[in-house]
């Protein structure tokens, strides 16, 4: 071999090693100049305390003081949570929950504890029709359009207000707490919206509606136990469907002048009525003088009468 010395005896040197140096002096096989695998490690073991800086503590023992460092710290950053005044933790234990907790600076076993936090500021879902010229929403194409009472088609954009209030029965009584807040108020609205017309709609009983629906939100919610509170429903706009906006303002406008010659009709009566009175008034008032002057006339010559009969 390249490194084999074969001066001076013709033989190989066993006193020279291979490209690793020297090989182990004392007992033990050689196996013609392979290196020792002891050897090896020894130094590489040495090289490793060299790197240490301690001198005699071996560098292994400082590579698992870091890993243990490197391993609480991330222990730490995984176990200490904060939690804002808007919101609320539930701490779960192998998945299930175990407590709830409000603002601040709190702490978990992590991996067998983790949480779930949930705002607890108001929320608002917008339901319905969108105005024109809008390009994206956050609900279904007719969301909004309803059939009322009467027989007509209504587009109704609202909204309703909502807290939570049971974090947990948020988290996991529902699959999607907020899609069924939405879904229920939908199906409330349509239910009261069938059994108004479309004038109560427009304008004569929004308030009523407004109330009404939410209380059967409120009791849809409650059945399912999805854990929140709603505090307002609120229309914000009602009005026939585009394609036939036309129509139904041509019917506005045909009931606003029935009600206009209504009331030019009622003012002509009473003025007519008015009239009458006053002078059936006059003519009672005429009759009644009439009468007393008659009277007196009469009265007046049965008395000259009866002078000149005496």
């Amino acid at each position: 071999m390249p490194w084999d010395n074969n001066a001076g005896g013709g033989g190989r040197n066993n006193n020279n090693g291979g490209p690793w140096g020297q090989a182990p002096q004392g007992g033990g096989p050689r196996r013609g100049g392979t290196p020792n695998l002891e050897d090896i490690l020894n130094r590489g073991r040495d090289r490793l305390g060299g790197l240490g800086g301690m001198g005699g503590v071996p560098g292994g023992r400082w590579a698992v003081v870091a890993i243990i460092a490197v391993v609480v710290v991330f222990w730490l950053v995984n176990s200490l949570y904060t939690v804002s005044p808007q919101e609320v933790a539930v701490k779960l234990r192998f998945g299930k929950p175990v407590e709830t907790t409000t603002s601040g600076l709190h702490f978990v076993l992590w991996p067998i504890e983790n949480v779930e936090k949930v705002g607890i500021s108001l929320n608002q879902t917008e339901i319905g029709a969108v105005p024109t010229g809008t390009s994206s929403r956050n609900t279904s194409a007719d969301d909004g359009t309803m059939l009322s009472a009467d027989q007509n088609i209504v587009d109704v954009k609202f909204s309703v207000q909502w807290s939570v209030i049971d974090p947990v029965a948020y988290l996991f009584n529902v699959r999607d707490a907020d899609d069924m807040v939405r879904r229920a108020a939908e199906s409330a609205m349509r239910e009261v919206v069938g059994r108004r017309s479309a004038d109560d709609i427009y304008r004569d009983a929004r308030a009523q509606i407004q109330l009404d629906v939410q209380q059967i939100t409120q009791r849809i919610l409650d059945g399912y136990g999805v854990g929140v509170q709603l505090s307002q429903v609120n229309i914000e706009n009602a009005a026939p469907p585009p394609e036939v906006a036309d129509a139904f303002d041509e019917v506005q406008r045909a009931e606003q002048d029935q009600e206009r010659f209504q009331e030019e009709a009622r003012q002509y009566a009473n003025t007519l009525l008015g009239d009458a009175r006053g002078q059936a008034a006059q003519t009672r008032e005429d009759a009644a003088a009439y009468k007393d002057r008659v009277v007196k006339e009469a009265e007046g010559a049965a008395a000259r009468f009866k002078s000149v009969h005496d």
